[in-house]
């Protein structure tokens, strides 16, 4: 009988990814429009797998964030569980969506991340109230979703993560 390999380092390796690209960095003008990509990595895990990656993950995930910015630890834990918590009462219904229908929960869900981020912030003294230009990062996180979820989809299938 011979053992199967359920490829967890392809799960720690696409979020090593994702943070390496969140603290990128990018010119003054270009910040609001940086793609959120440890929620989105963490969405299509949340999605694909359920039992594995769910509401601890994202907690662990959002302090590895913490500690990456240097904000304030479970700023955006709180945000990242969140968001694991409605990608997994969704799940189901979230993997029979069309990429269109995907994108629009992405938008949703990182909008709101933003905004509870940005707000938590503001009452922590870490930034002053601004415009809503930071709210641009949902809207091309979600034009990138369905680009990202199929090279995820294809990742996870070729090295057989279960």
């Amino acid at each position: 009988m011979q053992q199967e390999s359920h490829a967890t380092w392809v799960i720690f390796l696409s979020f090593f990814i994702a943070y390496l690209l969140a603290i990128v960095p990018f010119p003054e003008w270009a910040m609001n429009y940086r793609p959120e990509w440890v929620p989105m990595v963490l969405i299509y895990w949340v999605m694909a797998l359920p039992y594995r990656i769910g509401i601890g993950s994202a907690w662990c995930a959002g302090l590895m964030l913490d500690i990456l910015e240097g904000s304030v630890l479970g700023l955006n834990s709180m945000a990242l569980v969140i968001i694991a918590y409605v990608t997994l009462s969704l799940h189901l219904r979230l993997r029979m969506f069309s990429s269109l229908q995907q994108a629009g929960l992405v938008l949703a869900l990182v909008g709101l991340s933003l905004m509870l981020s940005n707000w938590l912030q503001i009452m922590t003294g870490q930034s002053v109230a601004s415009n809503l230009m930071f709210l641009m990062a949902a809207l091309t996180s979600a034009v990138i979703w369905p680009s990202l979820f199929q090279l995820l989809r294809q990742i996870r299938r070729s090295f057989d993560v279960h």
